[in-house]
C-alpha cells in the first residue's frame, strides 16, 4: 500500500488505526505499507507517527513530485499495489472501516 497522508489531516488520523490493524493482520501475507508525507512538516509528522505507534516507513515529498506523479489532490489517498507492481485499487479519501479496507486489500493479497 502506498498511503499519502499528513498529520494535520483529520481523516488520516482516523484511518491510521485501521492501517495498523491491517498490517498486523496481513504482514505475514506480504502486506507492506509505505507512507508519503503530503504538504507537512517532517518533525510534526514524526511526532504524530510516534504517538500512533505506526511502524511502517514514511518518506517526505518536499517538492510535491511524488504527489504530482500519483495525482494526489489531498490526503488521505491510498494506492493498493500488487506483488508485481500493478496498481489494483485506489482509495481517494479515508478508508472508513475494516470491511472496506479488507475489500481493497483483497485486490492485492491473492
Amino acid at each position: 500500500m502506498l498511503n499519502f497522508w499528513a498529520s494535520w489531516c483529520g481523516p488520516c488520523k482516523d484511518e491510521f488505526p485501521l492501517l495498523e490493524q491491517a498490517l498486523a493482520t496481513h504482514e505475514a501475507d506480504g502486506l507492506a505499507i509505505v507512507g508519503v508525507l503530503f504538504k507537512d512538516e517532517p518533525a510534526t509528522a514524526t511526532a504524530f507517527v510516534a504517538s500512533q505507534g505506526a511502524d511502517w516507513p514514511t518518506v517526505t515529498d518536499p517538492d510535491g513530485a511524488a504527489a504530482t506523479t500519483w495525482k494526489v489532490v489531498a490526503p488521505p489517498q491510498t494506492y493498493f499495489i500488487d506483488r508485481t507492481g500493478v496498481v489494483r485499487a485506489r482509495q481517494i479519501g479515508e478508508v472508513r472501516d475494516q470491511a472496506e479496507l479488507e475489500r481493497l486489500l483483497a485486490t492485492i493479497l491473492k
